[in-house]
């Protein structure tokens, strides 16, 4: 007998919408950013994408999805969800506040749904890798059904030099 799958919160809400992806599991004891997970896991950089969460002005919380060489163009990612300003959510918060631990942080079955952008750019591609709840586990699936898993919205957020 196999050993029984394990399911994250976010499989779980993808299972329910019907939405197919795959997934991959790798050794990880402690927090390797996306560029060394893609390395690891030979995968395009330009398919893997990192889930950011922030604080607003206003106090409440955004979700920004962008590929993992990027950075977030905060004027834009405020202007995008109507914000006065934007700053990265403090890390001893990151799970008060999601339910996911750094590094396992994903868009998909927060402990609240928070208003999410995905990189516009993403609408390109067929597939992109997330992560999946959990350090050690990445999705593959469309960005059209992370957008839907998500109740995202598209947008150019990255900062371009």
């Amino acid at each position: 007998m196999s050993k029984k799958e394990v399911k994250t919160n976010a499989m779980r809400i993808l299972d329910r919408l019907k939405i197919s992806y795959e997934y991959t599991t790798y050794e990880c004891d402690e927090f390797t950013d996306g560029v060394q997970v893609a390395d690891k896991l030979g995968y395009p950089h330009e398919l893997v994408y990192k889930t950011l969460v922030t604080i607003g002005k206003s106090g409440g919380y955004y979700v920004f999805v962008i590929p993992i060489e990027a950075e977030i163009d905060f004027k834009k990612a405020a202007r995008t969800v109507k914000e006065k300003s934007l700053e990265m959510l403090h890390l001893k918060d990151l799970t008060k506040v999601t339910g996911y631990i750094r590094g396992g942080c994903t868009a998909i079955g927060m402990k609240k749904q928070f208003p999410t952008v995905i990189q516009e750019s993403a609408k390109e591609l067929e597939q992109i890798h997330i992560s999946g709840g959990r350090l050690g586990m990445q999705l593959k699936l469309s960005p059209f059904d992370l957008q839907k898993a998500a109740n995202a919205e598209f947008a150019d957020v990255i900062r371009r030099d």
